[in-house]
């Protein structure tokens, strides 16, 4: 029993300062000025390609959560015609996985900063809340990096990033920018019209990250198919940096739980 008081009052205190300080460093990888602060965030540049084509290219400059700006070229396959087209100089298109990230980083850094070093737990269900609470909130901002937003054709397309760029997409292109895991991505859908003979039978595409050659859609009172599909991207080092952040602190979480767990079976320790 001394050394399950021991766990509770030292070592929890020493593990949740450990969780504080790499939850920190991961809260200033997302390149955010803290409230009140000032100070402006610096801005990056990032070439995207991908292997084997160069349909499409893209540079990129993200400022924390930010596009503030993007500059693409596209060959169009049919003529080789080469398509150009930047942000507008007013515009910036937020990355709301991101933000959500960030935010969940901070909520777990306040639930920690909750339990000060004169902070006492009497049991040890007690920590295994404040662990499960903790695991919560970084599990969340782990998979708003990992799993992108499902987006149907539609949506892709009535979006504020249609309206972007200067000069402005032709209708036959759609664009979307998103995060997975630790890189920035860029898929470009060459679109052609269906005429109204070829509607029979048609199904239409649902919510997807990514939407295949062949997908069709209404928008507009029209019906498209994607005809060629474009997708590529770059690794944002800083957010591979918060990714492994988020793994270490979430085997922090458990092996603190796996402690309290076995000391509480081994004495058989009833809280209640």
């Amino acid at each position: 029993e001394e050394e399950f008081k021991w766990l509770l009052q030292e070592e929890v205190h020493i593990v949740l300062k450990q969780l504080q300080d790499i939850l920190k460093e991961a809260s200033q990888r997302f390149a955010l000025p803290a409230s009140g602060l000032g100070g402006a965030v610096k801005q990056e540049n990032f070439v995207l390609s991908t292997s084997g084509t160069d349909q499409v290219k893209g540079v990129l400059t993200l400022q924390g959560d930010a596009l503030c700006q993007a500059d693409v070229s596209l060959k169009m396959p049919r003529n080789n015609q080469l398509l150009h087209f930047a942000f507008r100089e007013d515009k910036q298109w937020k990355l709301q996985q991101i933000q959500d990230a960030r935010n969940h980083v901070n909520q777990a850094i306040y639930l920690l900063m909750n339990r000060d070093v004169n902070y006492q737990f009497k049991t040890g269900s007690e920590v295994l809340k404040l662990m499960d609470a903790v695991m919560l909130q970084l599990s969340r901002a782990r998979n708003r990096l990992t799993t992108p937003a499902t987006l149907t054709l539609p949506e892709i397309a009535s979006s504020g990033l249609a309206k972007m760029f200067t000069p402005a997409l032709p209708p036959d292109i759609l664009v979307n920018f998103y995060i997975n895991l630790n890189k920035l991505c860029l898929t470009v859908y060459q679109l052609h019209v269906l005429q109204p003979s070829t509607t029979k039978n048609v199904k239409l595409a649902g919510g997807s990250i990514l939407h295949n050659p062949g997908a069709i859609f209404e928008f507009g009172n029209q019906r498209y198919e994607v005809s060629h599909v474009h997708k590529v991207e770059c690794v944002v080092p800083w957010l591979n940096d918060a990714l492994v952040f988020f793994t270490v602190s979430l085997q922090l979480c458990q092996q603190l739980k796996d402690k309290i767990s076995v000391f509480s079976s081994y004495w058989n320790y009833r809280p209640y």
